[in-house]
């Protein structure tokens, strides 16, 4: 196993293509290195210089005079591999390659070498951060083997020396974006433990970096920059370990518009996008997605100040001295999904005492200046936290002159230590660095941003929630035993690559997913036949492999009745059929029952590339792609976590009755859902996609029906699916 430790915090540092002008990327790292205060030795190697920045420099690895742990890469690309190889030969253990033109680069020989580094690095089982990265920052350590200005010329410390606890690690696949968080953190007194850069991540990638940093202990927040997740088994095992750890991961995806290839016979596939699926993946494992930099610093802020007591709930309440202020808070929240729910009298009644008549304690409580002379924001917020019907308190203040809270720093400090509830401090005017360095060290982190304030409570709130969610779901058990799963892998073996309806509604019956009744017909005849033994309306539609739509090939007739128009039906089905497709492979036409009337809803399986088989849910029918209000979640689902998805759905409220519909069977259509991902899961490295469309879902008490289904093949059946925890 790689050895972390030594790339992260090693006690020797060789600096191989050190440069004595600091001008140049190969001298600016050493000199970064320099001038913080590391403990451990530094060696410059260098075949052209025999002192560099003031050290002794050394011809190669090899001859320096002790064991190396970490070895910097600052030297052309061609020399990278064979390089790497000397350093694993003269015992390094580690090595952190900077330079560039690797797998980054279209063409060329930058795959290969990078190739080779993989080879090299898996041989002598070294831990290699890169290449193309921008190094990292160990802040405990003081060490900085990165060119990134971000850490250079600083005025005082690395991170705040008051801030012993809730510090937040950087991991990105970005160098500049990663340093860039770091920018934007230490000016709000944000203790940041690690900068770790993973550019092309041939060997480490982020999760593996947070999978180490989780161990070690001192980072309580993540914070990472993410074009893609190489290893799905690693980002799921290092996610359920941070989730259950109560260690938040806040993160960038770029790459949000669709991609990959679509599987043209299925409806599910053109409606599930790769980044709908590393959505899902972040919402099963509590990860919080950011918007920009800023809004993830801020969020940050929040966890790193509270995450030994987030909210209980979404309730805020919110006390000011400027009235707009307050009611411009108030807003913010609710569009952030919190609420802003009036005092009781109880908590009235311990606040209106120190208001002026022209002030008001409802929420927003708006102390005017007045109260905040008299009893200070701090006392305030205690006042206003005491209410049973607030989970959070969000104080509107000034931070432009740090003496009106220097005036009440030691109430600041006492109210920070003693209330459970969290507290937030957004300030209208910029506030000044003295203000911002008080309050982050009574405790409370302070933000200019209305909108950001708003968002680090909810998101707090919600990740919360949802470990909670995680630490009490029960394991989900299987809902059919070994002989029906046993009969459905052997009938799929044998079928084809696409199964039509009544394929596919034969398996899925195993795992207990009904269907509307209904009988294939090989003839006009058989169809009089099957109608009349149904006794019902009917529905007309071809089988075939070669027509997965059956609409777009006018080969659909429904609502039809009497042996004639039976008859009429079969003969325009098939005829409409042939049309469409003169050569498909036709094993019928299906007479089934028509469903009663309900809400059209669609359900699915989409086999993401790197996550394996996603439950898809959305509104359904014809008009499913244009809507595109569909939700994915990773299978299986228990229950709970298909009530979850569906409270995603734009269109939620139609499943609870709407202009005078009436309620939907909501549970009939969970069970639904929870059965279909247990055969998703059950048959992953078989199945490619899977369409329920439509499934309708009758008045509550009435149950769904399904009417109509595909199934399509993997056209490989040997790669093992990305396992998922059973929550």
């Amino acid at each position: 196993m790689p050895d972390l430790a030594a790339l992260l915090s090693p006690r020797t540092v060789a600096v191989v293509g050190a440069a004595p002008d600091p001008q140049v990327l190969r001298g600016r790292t050493l000199k970064m290195m320099l001038r913080h205060p590391y403990g451990g030795r530094i060696y410059p190697v260098s075949r052209s210089h025999p002192m560099v920045q003031g050290l002794r420099a050394y011809r190669s690895v090899a001859e320096i005079p002790q064991r190396v742990d970490l070895a910097v890469l600052i030297i052309p690309a061609e020399f990278v591999p064979d390089e790497l190889e000397r350093c694993a030969k003269a015992g390094v253990r580690a090595a952190l390659i900077l330079a560039s033109g690797f797998a980054e680069e279209q063409g060329g020989e930058g795959a290969e070498l990078q190739r080779r580094i993989c080879d090299i690095a898996q041989r002598y089982d070294l831990a290699v951060c890169g290449p193309n990265a921008e190094g990292y920052a160990n802040m405990a350590a003081a060490l900085c083997p990165t060119f990134s200005p971000a850490v250079d010329e600083l005025e005082g410390p690395l991170v705040p020396e008051w801030r012993t606890s809730g510090h937040v690690a950087v991991v990105a696949q970005s160098g500049g974006m990663g340093f860039a968080f770091y920018d934007r953190a230490r000016p709000k007194e944000i203790p940041v433990s690690y900068v770790v850069t993973t550019g092309n991540e041939a060997c480490l990638e982020s999760f593996d970096i947070v999978d180490y940093l989780l161990d070690e202990g001192r980072s309580e927040v993540f914070l990472m920059f993410l074009e893609n997740i190489k290893n799905a088994r690693t980002f799921v095992r290092v996610a359920e370990k941070a989730l259950k750890a109560g260690k938040p991961i806040v993160v960038a995806k770029i790459g949000q518009s669709e991609a990959g290839q679509r599987a043209a016979a299925s409806h599910t596939a053109a409606l599930a996008g790769a980044y709908e699926s590393y959505r899902a993946m972040f919402r099963r494992y509590g990860i919080i997605e950011g918007a920009d930099i800023e809004e993830m610093v801020d969020i940050a802020a929040g966890f790193s100040s509270y995450r030994d007591r987030l909210p209980a709930g979404p309730r805020v309440g919110i006390c000011t001295a400027s009235g707009g202020g307050g009611g411009w808070m108030a807003d913010a929240c609710t569009q952030a999904g919190l609420q802003v729910p009036e005092l009781e009298p109880e908590a009235r009644a311990r606040i209106d005492p120190h208001l002026p008549p022209y002030g008001t304690s409802q929420n927003p409580v708006d102390g005017t200046a007045q109260a905040i002379r008299q009893i200070g924001y701090s006392e305030l917020a205690r006042l206003t936290g005491l209410s049973e019907r607030v989970d959070t308190v969000v104080v509107v203040t000034s931070a432009r002159n740090p003496e009106v809270h220097e005036r009440e720093r030691e109430n600041l400090f006492r109210v920070a230590r003693e209330t459970r509830k969290p507290i937030l401090m957004w300030s209208y005017t910029l506030p000044s660095p003295a203000a911002v360095k008080l309050l982050s060290q009574a405790g409370y982190p302070l933000y200019t941003t209305m909108r950001n304030c708003a968002r680090a409570v909810a998101a707090m709130t919600q990740y919360r929630a949802r470990r909670e969610r995680m630490l009490r779901i029960p394991v989900i058990r299987d809902s059919v035993g070994e002989g029906p799963r046993e009969r459905v892998r052997d009938r799929l073996a044998a079928a084809g690559p696409v199964l039509t309806e009544y394929e596919a509604a034969a398996l899925l019956s195993e795992y207990g997913i009904a269907f509307a009744k209904a009988r294939l017909s090989s003839s006009a005849e058989d169809a009089v036949i099957a109608a009349a033994a149904l006794a019902t309306p009917v529905a007309l539609k071809v089988q075939s492999p070669d027509i997965p739509h059956k609409t777009e090939a006018d080969a659909v007739a429904l609502g039809i009745e009497g042996a004639e128009p039976v008859r009429r039906a079969y003969e325009t089905v098939m005829a409409s059929a042939r049309r469409h497709k003169r050569e498909a492979d036709i094993h019928g036409v299906l007479v089934q029952s028509m469903a009663a009337p309900g809400l059209e809803m669609i359900l699915g399986i989409q086999r993401d590339a790197l996550f394996g088989p996603m439950l898809l849910a959305g509104l359904g029918g014809i008009h499913v792609e244009a809507l595109r209000d569909v939700a994915l979640a990773p299978v299986p689902v228990s229950s709970e976590q298909a009530a979850e998805l569906l409270e995603g759905l734009r269109g939620r409220r139609l499943l609870e009755g709407f202009r005078g519909a009436p309620a939907a069977d909501i549970a009939a259509l969970i069970d639904l859902m929870v059965k279909l991902s247990g055969f998703a899961a059950d048959h992953a490295a078989s199945i490619a996609t899977i369409d329920l469309n439509p499934v309708i879902v009758h008045a509550k008490g009435a149950g769904v029906t399904v009417v109509d289904a595909l199934i399509v093949k993997r056209p490989d059946s040997q790669e093992e699916p990305c396992p998922q925890s059973n929550p």
